[in-house]
């Protein structure tokens, strides 16, 4: 159990530094950081744009669909159904992670897991997540993301190279 534990530190780390970045995002906008409503009743605006760099800008937009705005086009029920599947395969990972995984898949597990769960917490709280980061080249955009998506990304690359270089 000691061994998982760090794991689930890993976990919380990543759900809270997710969770600051979207906060501190919120209170700029708002001036204050709301719990919980409706995300358009929290921020009405649907894209707001700080330019940084020529190449990098930092923006606020609601996702109410799933990664980089996949599955936002099936309506109001839309949020509900991508929720209630993600807390699924959640407990499915965490089951996994726990029980089933070798070793060199627990640190990528747990940057999927806790990237899941920052997203998961947007939905519960707004019904859609806060996607903030655009990388551009020119007027090229790759879809905004936030910090929990930034983990999911890197924990898959890492359970790919475990999958390719750590063959049983």
């Amino acid at each position: 159990m000691k061994k998982f534990m760090k794991y689930i530190l890993i976990i919380l780390g990543i759900v809270l530094l997710d969770q600051i970045t979207k906060s501190v995002l919120l209170y700029l906008i708002t001036g204050t950081v709301p719990v919980c409503g409706s995300a358009w009743s929290v921020v009405s605006y649907p894209y707001l744009m700080s330019h940084i760099a020529n190449w990098f800008n930092i923006v606020f937009t609601w996702n109410p669909g799933a990664s980089f705005s996949v599955l936002r086009t099936l309506g109001e029920g839309a949020p509900w159904v991508i929720t209630i599947a993600t807390g699924l395969i959640i407990g499915l990972l965490v089951y996994y992670m726990r029980y089933r995984s070798a070793q060199n898949e627990k640190l990528p597990l747990a940057f999927i897991i806790g990237g899941a769960l920052g997203n998961f917490i947007d939905r519960l709280r707004f019904g859609a997540v806060i996607d903030f980061l655009d990388w551009h080249i020119g007027d090229i955009h790759w879809p905004a993301f936030n910090i929990a998506d930034s983990f999911i990304v890197i924990g898959v690359i890492l359970y790919i190279i475990n999958l390719i270089f750590h063959k049983k």
